[in-house]
């Protein structure tokens, strides 16, 4: 099984460990199973983020319906092409405009290849870029979202976007996340 991990922060304007597009494979039946019995539930993904906040003196992070969406968005974007990347579904900063996120401060974590949220998370910790993200003070609201697709070396995509309170009117628009 292949695990990759990205992570994305629009303060540093880089991509870090993206692949190149994935080619498809021949599909047997086990991982074709493995991969139909992989589920998310958003709610056990923000309590667990939360935990892991929590052992670090931070303040818990929300579940956000735009965020959510934003996060399928680009899972089925990497699920469809079979590419790891941040750009497949759009620039960064163009598809937090698209979705309508209001945010004074936002970051993506990218992943592929875990079959269960325990191993995503896993991946993150160890990613310093995506631990940053996870432990950024100033992410408020969280989404989250896998998609799949059995033919790909990956078989499932994760996405998870962060943000941060809407930006005060009258005020710079969005601050970068570190990473």
């Amino acid at each position: 099984m292949k695990f990759r991990v990205v992570a994305f922060s629009t303060f540093a304007l880089t991509l870090a460990g993206c692949a190149p597009s994935l080619n498809e494979v021949a599909v047997d039946a086990r991982t074709e199973r493995a991969v139909a019995a992989v589920h998310l539930d958003p709610h056990a993904a923000m309590a667990q983020l939360n935990a892991y906040r929590a052992s670090k003196g931070l303040a818990p992070v929300r579940l956000d319906d735009s965020l959510d969406v934003m996060a399928q968005h680009q899972a089925d974007a990497m699920a469809a092409s079979g590419q790891l990347s941040h750009t497949v579904g759009g620039a960064f900063m163009t598809r937090l405009a698209s979705d309508h996120i209001d945010a004074g401060e936002a970051g993506e974590n990218l992943g592929a290849g875990y079959y269960s949220l325990n191993d995503a998370m896993a991946g993150w910790k160890g990613s310093s870029e995506h631990d940053a993200n996870m432990l950024r003070p100033g992410f408020t609201r969280i989404g989250v979202a896998i998609a799949k697709n059995a033919r790909t070396s990956y078989g499932v995509y994760w996405s998870m976007e962060f943000a941060g309170e809407p930006t005060p009117k009258g005020q710079a628009g969005l601050v970068a996340a570190g990473g």
